[in-house]
């Protein structure tokens, strides 16, 4: 058979959004362990933006680049052998995809390790913006050890990884102290968190909160406050971890989490978090906020959207 034809966005230099493109590609018929999926919603992330902004390099050879980690579709073919985490795959499955490669498409070939079942109380955009956050979450409250009883301080609640880390983090039945702008503050209690606003004096606030003491932190953000405040606060340095800090985690001696220099990428414990993950967003245990929906066309406007203020939840593509 031919390969079939679809629309996928990709990066035709290095730059800001406005080098994003919407061009033809060709998706080949399904190899043994592959699956091919038409896709319904793809989830933006902070790192799409960083492969084609030059953060990890300016390779010419890498061009045109392939954005999008993960989405959310109906399966329309099976290569020979494709099982996927949770067992056979079939054409029709309602499923979310994470991680791949090229997800700004209208349809994908994908491995078929990358593909679970899709939870019917799940939007297709729910479910195309929760791994890729959520598993990075996971990943930040099992290196700090979180247990119930214990008080946990996040940095950033109302980030995409920070929701996430709240959530997960209440689940486990640690008492949660985040930060965040005081027009997050009752979307962080509606969570099950103490909210605090950042800023000068931010030390002082959660020890208010507090009273006995902050057992573990978690950095969504990287500033400098957010490191200082955690060390301050925390008596063990290897129960704080960050996503973010990348200048301070090797000298502050802090866990650094996830893909730079020196970092723990974890795919020991993000990759089976998914199932979990979305078990507990189709029953709403997990709440998957969505901030925007934009057409595939407009991911340069997605974009500067991610990139600026906005709404706490994803930015997601729909196709």
């Amino acid at each position: 058979m031919s390969p079939s034809r679809a629309r996928a966005v990709v990066a035709t230099a290095y730059g800001g959004p406005e080098v994003l493109e919407l061009v033809e590609v060709d998706i080949p018929d399904p190899g043994p362990g592959q699956v091919v999926v038409d896709v319904r919603a793809a989830g933006t992330n902070p790192a799409d933006v960083k492969s084609y902004a030059g953060v990890w390099g300016k390779d010419p050879a890498a061009l045109p680049l392939r954005l999008g980690y993960e989405v959310s579709g109906v399966v329309s073919a099976v290569g020979p052998d494709a099982e996927g985490p949770l067992g056979a795959i079939a054409v029709g499955d309602e499923v979310a995809v994470f991680r791949i490669a090229g997800g700004y498409a209208e349809r994908v070939l994908v491995p078929a390790s990358a593909v679970l079942p899709k939870p019917a109380a799940l939007s297709w955009s729910q479910a195309a913006g929760l791994l890729l956050t959520g598993g990075t979450a996971t990943h930040t409250v099992v290196a700090t050890g979180v247990r119930a009883g214990e008080t946990v301080l996040v940095h950033g609640g109302t980030g995409g990884v920070g929701l996430m880390a709240v959530q997960l983090a209440v689940d486990e039945g640690a008492t949660v102290v985040a930060t965040a702008s005081p027009g997050g503050h009752d979307l962080l209690r509606d969570l099950g968190a103490v909210p605090v606003r950042y800023g000068d004096g931010l030390a002082d606030r959660v020890r208010a909160l507090a009273p006995g003491g902050v057992d573990a932190a978690i950095d969504t953000v990287g500033t400098d406050e957010a490191v200082d405040v955690s060390l301050e606060l925390v008596a063990d340095p290897q129960r704080i971890a960050t996503i973010a800090a990348f200048g301070r985690a090797a000298s502050a001696g802090i866990k650094l989490l996830g893909g730079g220099p020196g970092a723990d990428p974890g795919e020991n414990i993000r990759m089976p978090a998914r199932s979990r993950l979305l078990e507990q967003a189709g029953t709403g245990r997990l709440r998957v906020l969505v901030a925007d929906e934009f057409a595939l066309a407009d991911v340069a406007a997605a974009h500067r959207t991610l990139m600026g203020s906005h709404a706490p939840g994803k930015i997601v593509l729909v196709t």
